[in-house]
């Protein structure tokens, strides 16, 4: 479980080093990737909402870090980047879909490639 991650120093260090690698070294990059571009353009990596995410997880991910850091994180995130910008529900709606359908694409591409490149994060 994740917890179980949280707790232990090295696979903390392993899982930031490893996911730190995914996106540096740009593993998410492949045919077809939604990203590709992005990764080629660093002014747009600092204007996408998914990867700010990313990176904003990654630096509170330290060992023992209480769970409800990681998930505080994540739903200050949504507050600034999804619910305050909608105008109404209709467009709280679709700009919640399309975070959700790009923060899942995102999150998928960044298990595969750590389960392809870095096996060890898994524990």
């Amino acid at each position: 479980t994740m917890r179980t991650v949280l707790n232990s120093n090295s696979k903390v260090t392993v899982l930031r080093s490893d996911l730190r690698a995914v996106i540096d070294q740009g593993f998410l990059d492949g045919p077809g990737n939604l990203f590709q571009m992005k990764f080629r353009n660093p002014e747009e990596l600092q204007n996408d909402i998914e990867l700010k995410c990313l990176n904003d997880l990654m630096s509170l991910l330290a060992p023992f870090t209480d769970i409800r850091v990681l998930l505080d994180c994540v739903s200050s995130n949504l507050q600034a980047f999804v619910i305050q910008p909608s105008r109404n529900k209709e467009e709280l709606r679709k700009v919640a879909s399309d975070f959700q359908l790009r923060w899942n694409f995102l999150l998928t591409g960044v298990s595969k490639a750590l389960t392809l490149n870095y096996a060890d994060s898994f524990g």
